[in-house]
């Protein structure tokens, strides 16, 4: 057996994680270029504009790619968002260790300082979280001006803490690891003029916090930057006046609750009633079609839940169709089960207008050969045939036969399938005048069960009075026009039932190439907002965090390496004596990725002609944070004038100009967290062992030298 370290050589798995990376490029930033995926057995083209698509069409043979395959289908299971980020990452990252490998920086110093780095970066960027709440009354405002950043012309720095609600809010955030002074800082066109008193903000790992007031200024304010931001630390309400009564409860401790639920629970603040159009709008990053579907959904979920008191985004109640053969203008969201069917069905459904339907749920397939999960055929049985051939028929009539009149014995007009459905059954039941419908969603069924009292059986042998729903309706999907749909060989229809609650996104288009990427579109857009709602805070976008997160590490990189104090300024013991020497160059290998990551998402997005000058205008930037002496508070001021690297104006014209693009916290620090891992586990695992009768070939070969045999 032959094993040979490619560590020390040719580092082949960190160069397939770079090259499978590479292909993604496109993918980056809010404006993303498409790519066709054609498949050679059928030559039918796809068309894509994500990671995960990408990779499963891609013929992945490498142990490194089948592992960056499995982390980008774990961060789309759990986030359906940043896979493209995880996956740029990677190939930053991978070509930064790669260098570092060839000027001999030791594995454990890349892994130790790089780790170390990333959790520093994500516990930086907390300075930038946002609070749902003040999002959405920044983005409904005229100005879209956010909260943390008005300036008040009355006292407040260190004066308000005098006021004993602005003291229990300072004590509830003394472990912030950053205060930042905001009207301290004064602009005049790009530049930012900060006192130059302050203190420079989280110098090092673990860090106190640092509270400091510009003497002589009576009107700095000061708001916690490792936590959401929230209005309540610039902004006073009279509690004890009649005019300003906020019925007993101050406007701090009502931003303590559950974030999730201000769109869906009517409020008297005026700035409620923008619901959460505006954050729509912001999470899918301008694009339009995404937008208004998702007004129409949490449209609807806000009606329900002033009946049921749930204040939540129910993503199980949303489900998809995509449609094609209509302009994607035409796409909508319809209130019930929207689903396509064959012309013959539909000819079924069109008897059915406005009758109550007998409905019967089956959680599992409907073929004769299928057994439940955890079936086991009886030890004392042989068979002799499974499926004897009768007289005058042919194999399964019997079957076919009485399952047939097990469903016109119970009357059942509609059957809901979870699984597969016999095409002779199928054909059967057509022609009986009862609709089966296959491949339905376990969240649909269990909707239909609730309302129709109808209970999912496995097999129809199973089937009695009480299994029976009622009050099912089904007719045909009409477009916004009014018309029926008859598109040819899949004809759209719609089920339905009093008190219903789901919801289907209609996706149209003409071009079938695109309706797998609408559907991947949509759900990005609605589990964006889920997990925006679900945090209950947001970064903002268009590279604001990346921004911080490049001009922290090279702060860190910057810095004199000290003696490590066991327990004391270092927690960990990545700065001992044979590592502490590479530091800083593993954290501008680090920081390289953030800078790559950058100058393409300014490309992809038309904000810079050519990779050069994107770095140089990155580079301009992390200069006047740095002299501004809070690169925080100077990224958020960019952020307020839409003027991001990757952000900005909308490329739709219906948003206008100054469209601010928020990210969500817990998917975008998840991918970094991903993509770290990744290039590490291949890093420590990069090498390759070669058995069998090869072993020979290998002592004579020229390249017998770069093995070790055991």
């Amino acid at each position: 057996m032959a094993f040979r370290d490619v560590n020390a050589r040719r580092h082949i798995g960190l160069q397939q994680l770079s090259s499978l990376a590479s292909t993604g490029r496109a993918f980056l930033g809010p404006v993303k270029s498409h790519k066709f995926i054609v498949d050679e057995s059928t030559k039918q083209s796809t068309l894509i504009c994500s990671a995960v698509r990408l990779l499963e069409s891609l013929d992945l043979t490498s142990a490194a790619a089948q592992l960056l395959n499995e982390t980008i289908q774990a961060q789309n299971k759990e986030f359906k968002t940043g896979m493209s980020t995880l996956l740029f990452l990677v190939g930053a990252w991978s070509n930064a260790v790669v260098e570092c490998l060839q000027q001999n920086v030791p594995v454990s110093a890349i892994v130790s300082v790089m780790s170390e780095g990333l959790n520093s970066c994500c516990e930086r960027v907390q300075c930038l979280q946002i609070s749902i709440h003040d999002v959405k009354k920044d983005l409904c405002s005229s100005r879209v001006r956010p909260k943390a950043f008005e300036c008040k012309a009355c006292q407040a720095g260190c004066d308000s803490l005098l006021n004993p609600q602005d003291l229990l809010c300072f004590q509830k955030h003394i472990s912030a690891p950053e205060v930042i002074p905001v009207s301290s800082c004064s602009h005049q066109g790009d530049d930012c003029h900060f006192n130059k008193g302050l203190v420079s903000p989280l110098v090092d790992f673990g860090s106190a916090a640092s509270l400091v007031k510009a003497a002589g200024d009576r009107s700095s304010s000061v708001i916690p930057a490792s936590g959401v931001i929230t209005s309540s630390w610039i902004k006073q309400k009279l509690t004890h006046s009649r005019h300003f009564s906020t019925l007993g409860k101050s406007h701090f401790s009502s931003q303590q609750g559950n974030f999730e639920g201000h769109f869906l629970r009517p409020s008297a603040d005026p700035c409620e009633c923008c619901d959460l159009g505006h954050l729509a709008v912001a999470l899918s990053h301008g694009n339009e079609t995404g937008v208004k579907l998702l007004q129409s959904v949490v449209a609807y979920q806000q009606e329900r839940a002033e009946c049921r008191g749930s204040s939540q985004l129910n993503i199980t109640e949303i489900v998809t169709c995509p449609l094609l053969g209509l302009p994607e203008s035409h796409s909508r969201v319809c209130q019930g089960f929207v689903t396509l069917v064959s012309p013959e069905q539909a000819t079924v459904i069109k008897q059915f207008k406005d009758k109550p339907l007998r409905m019967l749920l089956v959680d599992g397939d409907l073929t004769e050969q299928y057994r439940h999960l955890g079936f086991n055929r009886p030890h004392n049985v042989r068979t002799i045939l499974e499926h004897p051939n009768l007289e005058g028929g042919r194999a399964g009539d019997t079957w076919l036969s009485r399952m047939l009149d097990i469903l016109v014995g119970f009357e059942v007009n509609l059957v809901l399938v979870k699984g597969s459905v016999c095409k002779n059954l199928l054909d059967r039941c057509t022609s009986s005048r009862i609709l089966v419908i296959n491949l339905v969603p376990q969240d649909v069924l269990c909707a239909f069960g609730e309302v129709t009292g109808a209970q999912p059986v496995t097999y129809l042998s199973q089937l009695n009075p009480s299994c029976v729903g009622n009050g099912a309706q089904a007719g045909m999907w009409e477009a916004s026009d009014g018309r029926a749909m008859d598109l040819g060989e899949l004809v759209p229809v719609r089920i339905s039932a009093r008190g219903l609650p789901l919801l289907t996104a209609v996706l149209t288009t003409a071009v079938a190439a695109k309706l797998q990427l609408l559907e991947d579109q949509f759900w990005t857009w609605v589990y964006r907002l889920y997990h925006a709602l679900k945090d209950g805070k947001v970064f903002p976008g268009g590279g604001a965090v990346e921004l911080l997160c490049l001009s922290h590490i090279q702060v860190l990189a910057e810095q004199p390496v000290r003696p490590a104090k066991a327990g004391k300024e270092f927690p960990g013991p990545w700065l001992a004596a044979p590592v502490a020497e590479y530091k800083s160059l593993v954290l501008q290998a680090l920081a390289s990725g953030w800078k790559r990551y950058l100058t393409v998402v300014m490309c992809n997005t038309a904000k810079a002609p050519s990779e050069l000058e994107a770095c140089a205008l990155v580079d301009r930037h992390l200069r006047k944070a740095a002299e501004c002496g809070s690169p925080s508070a100077y990224i958020l001021e960019l952020f307020r004038r839409g003027d991001v690297l990757g952000g900005g104006s909308s490329p739709f014209a219906d948003h206008g100009e100054g469209l601010k693009v928020c990210d969500n916290v817990g998917a975008k620090t998840e991918a970094w967290r991903r993509a770290l891992d990744v290039v590490l586990l291949v890093l420590q695992t990069d090498a390759e062992i070669i058995t069998g009768p090869g072993r020979n070939e290998l002592l004579n070969s020229p390249v017998s030298s770069e093995f070790m045999f055991l």
